[in-house]
């Protein structure tokens, strides 16, 4: 099913990466816990090290989340049941593309960059699947993946603003795109216009945001 997702990805934002998301999957929780620097391992989790202009990248997805996705597939049926493992998974697989695309045009990516663009995928790629299903975009769903979430209070004051400030700014982009993504599934301006903020730096994201 991950590849699956990574395949969206890549046509829907027309991506060249030569990456396979499951040769960079690892389910085993000790060993995650061993690669990540800051202690604390969720149930997904990017995992970088980054030496010398040479990265290390693995994707830590709990097993029995990809389990229990595999039982109740979103692809074939996305419904309340499954969304929320739905969303942790797609967000690990939207996190590692991400990276990697940033890689192949070898230039730097921000945590901040990643998880908006994360937040923003989550929410067109859930509009565009129930749609693909012959269902219609829940008008709840920008209320339930913007202003439902609670952060988790492990984090450090400067995770909490981070996670914040993707969440706002991704909300705030995504509102403008929902009239589109709720009655015009596959439109090409509404395709175009996600593809050219796509390749944007976190910078020019937050501009093209606050510009609009």
């Amino acid at each position: 099913m991950l590849g699956a997702l990574q395949s969206w990805l890549t046509e829907f934002y027309a991506l060249e990466l030569g990456y396979d998301i499951e040769d960079f999957l690892i389910t085993d929780q000790r060993l995650a816990s061993a690669l990540d620097r800051d202690g604390r391992t969720n149930d997904e989790k990017l995992l970088i090290s980054e030496e010398d202009g040479e990265a290390e990248v693995c994707l830590y997805l709990e097993r029995e989340l990809l389990d229990r996705l595999a039982e109740n597939d979103p692809t074939a049926r996305l419904d309340q049941h499954n969304l929320a493992d739905f969303w942790t998974a797609f967000e690990g697989v939207s996190h590692f593309t991400y990276y990697a695309f940033k890689a192949t045009q070898d230039r730097p990516v921000t945590l901040l960059e990643m998880e908006l663009q994360a937040e923003v995928d989550k929410f067109v790629a859930t509009a565009m699947l129930l749609r693909k299903q012959g269902e219609r975009p829940p008008v709840g769903l920008h209320h339930w993946l913007f202003e439902l979430p609670r952060f988790a209070e492990a984090l450090s004051p400067e995770e909490q603003e981070r996670y914040e400030r993707a969440n706002r700014y991704a909300g705030k982009y995504c509102m403008r795109l929902w009239p589109a993504l709720a009655s015009d599934y596959g439109g090409e301006r509404l395709r175009d216009e996600l593809r050219r903020f796509y390749r944007l730096a976190r910078g020019g994201k937050i501009e093209h945001i606050e510009a609009n």
